[in-house]
C-alpha cells in the first residue's frame, strides 16, 4: 500500500492512498507520525494530519496487513503566526468579531498565518490577501451573522472611466449581477491556503437567505467562499455547512486545490450547490465529501454576456476519491457554459443517494464557445443514483427555457448561438439502485452529440423504482426503468455494458450515425 503527498502547508498535510478503490480503501490502515501510532483503521483514500511545525522534517508511515510504507516531508516556512484572539475577537459565539478577525488579515505578514483558535466567532463578511494562510484550528468556528445589513454588495458591472473595459465583481448564476459579498471572500489575491479542520457555518437557516430565494433583495444571495480572479488557492480539511446560496465559488480563477473538505447543506435549502467552477482552470477536487440541496459539483463558464466577451472555458478540472450524496446531480457541467468546458475527469469517486450521476446540460443559445468536450468518468460507483447518465440539450431552467427555439425538436439553423457536445468516455463503472433511466441522451437534431462510449459499464434498477423525469426537458413523460436512450448522437460505443431489471426493450435509440456495441449479457423483466 504507497501514498503520495497531495497537499502540503506550513502545519498540515493531506495524503492520498495509490490504489483504485472508490473513496473507501478496501484494505483498513494505521497512520504513525515520527514512530508515534495516531490512527488506526482508517479507510478513506485521503486523509490528514494537523498541528504539525512549520518548516519541520517529519516521517509519516502507513501499515497495513503487516507491510508498512514512510516517506519524509518537510512542512512550508512560515515567518509569523497571529492569533486573532489578541487583536480582540471575543469567539463566544455573541460578540461580532467581523472587524477583529478582518485587522489580523491585514496585519498579516507576507508567508504568515492568522489562527482561529477553538470558540464560536460571530462575524460577517471576510476579504483574504495575498500570500497568507487562515487556519481554523479543531473547534473554531466562524458563524455567519443572519442580518443582511452587514454585508457588503458587491456591484456586478463597474465601466472604466472611458467605458471601454468592465471590472466584475458580483456574480448570480452566470452573469455579472450585484450580490452580497461572501462570508470568506478572496478577490483577486493569490498564493492563500485555508486550512482546517474547523467549520465555517453561515448559519443560512437561521437568517432570511432561503425565503423567496428567486427575488432580489437589495442585492442577490452570497456564497460561502467566493475565489474571484484568484490564483493558487488551497483549501484543506474545512468543514463548510448551511450555506446561503452556492457553497465553493471559484470565479474566473486559477490553479484551486479543495482537499479532503466537507459540505453539508439542508436538503431542502435552495440552490445550495457544492462546489461551483466557473471559469476556471487547472481546478483538483480530493477527499471531498458533499451532501447538498442541489448539485454537488457543478462546472459552469458563465452565461452568454460574459462567455462571449471573456472567452473562458472551464479546462483543466479533476475530481477523485469523493463521495458526492443527495444533490440533484453529482457531477454537473453547465447549462451556464457559454464558454464551454473541456478536459475534465472524475475518477475513483462515489455517487451516492443523487437524482443524476454525471449530467451535462446544454441549450440553444449558449453559443457557439458553448462546447463541451473530452469529458471522462472512470472507477465509479453509483448507489440510489436516479438517472446515471445524462445529456440534455435542451435544458429548459431559464425565463426563456420553454420557448419553441429551446425547445423544438425540429432542426433550426445552425449559428453563433448554436452548443456543442463533443467526446463523453465513461468506463469501470457500477450503478446499484437505479430508478429512472440508465442512460439518457438527447442532441440537438442540427448538432448531434459527437461521441458518446461506454466500456465495462453495469447498471441494474431498484425493484421498486419510481417513474420520474430523466431530464428536465420539455415534451418528457414520466418513466421508470428505461435502459439506454439515445437521439441525435453521431457515435455511439457500447462495450460490455450490462443493464438488468429494466421494463420494455433494453434500448431505445434514433438518428444514431455510427452504432458500435459488443454483446452484453444484461436482461430485462419481460
Amino acid at each position: 500500500m504507497d501514498f503520495k503527498i497531495i497537499g502540503l502547508f506550513v502545519r498540515s498535510v493531506s495524503f492520498e492512498l495509490t490504489n483504485s478503490d472508490c473513496y473507501h480503501s478496501r484494505i483498513p490502515y494505521d497512520v504513525e507520525l515520527n514512530g508515534r501510532k495516531i490512527a488506526e483503521n482508517l479507510n478513506r483514500n485521503i486523509f490528514s494530519l494537523y498541528d504539525l511545525r512549520p518548516n519541520t522534517e517529519y516521517r509519516v508511515t502507513v501499515s497495513a496487513n503487516g507491510t508498512a510504507v514512510s516517506h519524509a516531508f518537510t512542512t512550508k516556512r512560515e515567518s509569523f503566526r497571529l492569533n486573532a484572539r489578541d487583536f480582540g475577537a471575543a469567539g463566544d459565539g455573541v460578540k461580532q468579531d467581523t472587524s477583529a478577525i478582518q485587522a489580523a488579515i491585514l496585519c498579516c505578514p507576507k508567508n504568515g498565518t492568522v489562527l482561529i483558535p477553538s470558540g464560536v466567532y460571530l462575524t460577517g463578511p471576510l476579504f483574504l490577501k495575498s500570500d497568507m494562510t487562515l487556519e481554523l484550528a479543531e473547534g473554531a468556528m466562524l458563524l455567519g451573522m443572519t442580518d443582511r445589513s452587514v454585508y457588503p454588495v458587491l456591484p456586478g458591472v463597474t465601466q472604466s472611466e472611458d467605458e471601454r473595459e468592465e471590472y466584475y465583481l458580483g456574480s448570480w448564476e452566470g452573469n455579472p449581477l450585484s450580490s452580497f459579498a461572501s462570508l470568506l471572500n478572496g478577490i483577486h489575491v493569490s498564493n492563500v491556503d485555508i486550512v482546517g479542520p474547523g467549520i465555517i457555518n453561515a448559519n443560512a437557516a437561521q437568517g432570511d437567505w432561503w425565503r423567496n430565494p428567486k427575488v432580489k433583495r437589495g442585492a442577490w444571495r452570497p456564497r460561502m467562499l467566493f475565489l474571484n480572479g484568484c490564483e493558487q488557492i488551497r483549501v484543506q480539511g474545512i468543514t463548510l455547512e448551511n450555506s446561503y446560496a452556492w457553497t465553493v465559488h471559484p470565479f474566473y480563477s486559477k490553479d484551486v486545490s479543495l482537499l479532503d473538505i466537507r459540505i453539508y447543506n439542508d436538503p431542502d435549502s435552495p440552490n445550495t450547490d457544492g462546489i461551483d467552477v466557473e471559469a476556471c482552470s487547472g481546478v483538483k477536487i480530493c477527499g471531498a465529501v458533499i451532501s447538498v440541496g442541489d448539485d454537488c459539483v457543478a462546472l459552469k463558464s458563465s452565461k452568454i454576456y460574459m462567455g462571449s466577451r471573456l472567452k473562458t472555458p472551464t479546462c483543466g478540472i479533476a475530481l477523485r476519491n469523493c463521495l458526492l450524496e443527495r444533490g440533484h446531480g453529482a457531477v454537473v457541467i453547465g447549462s451556464d457554459v457559454s464558454a464551454g468546458a473541456r478536459s475534465i475527469s472524475a475518477t475513483q469517486c462515489v455517487f451516492q443517494g443523487t437524482d443524476r450521476g454525471l449530467r451535462i446540460k446544454t441549450r440553444r443559445g449558449r453559443g457557439e464557445l458553448s462546447v463541451v468536450d473530452r469529458v471522462s468518468l472512470e472507477n465509479i460507483w453509483m448507489d440510489r443514483v436516479n438517472t446515471p447518465f445524462v445529456v440534455n440539450m435542451f435544458y429548459c431552467c431559464d425565463p426563456d427555457g420553454h420557448s419553441d427555439y429551446v425547445s423544438s425538436k425540429k432542426p433550426v439553423p445552425v449559428n453563433e448561438f448554436t452548443p456543442r457536445v463533443g467526446n463523453l468516455s465513461c468506463r469501470n463503472i457500477v450503478c446499484e439502485h437505479c430508478s429512472t433511466a440508465g442512460v439518457f441522451l438527447c442532441g440537438l437534431p442540427e448538432m448531434p452529440i459527437e461521441s458518446v462510449s461506454f466500456r465495462n459499464v453495469r447498471i441494474s434498477f431498484a425493484a421498486d423504482a419510481r417513474a420520474g423525469y430523466p431530464a428536465m426537458m420539455d415534451g418528457l413523460e414520466p418513466v421508470a426503468k428505461l435502459g439506454l436512450f439515445a437521439r441525435n448522437v453521431k457515435k455511439l460505443s457500447l462495450a460490455g455494458v450490462t443493464i438488468e431489471g429494466f421494463e420494455g426493450e433494453k434500448t431505445d435509440f434514433a438518428d444514431i450515425e455510427e452504432l458500435w456495441e459488443e454483446e452484453s449479457n444484461g436482461h430485462g423483466d419481460n
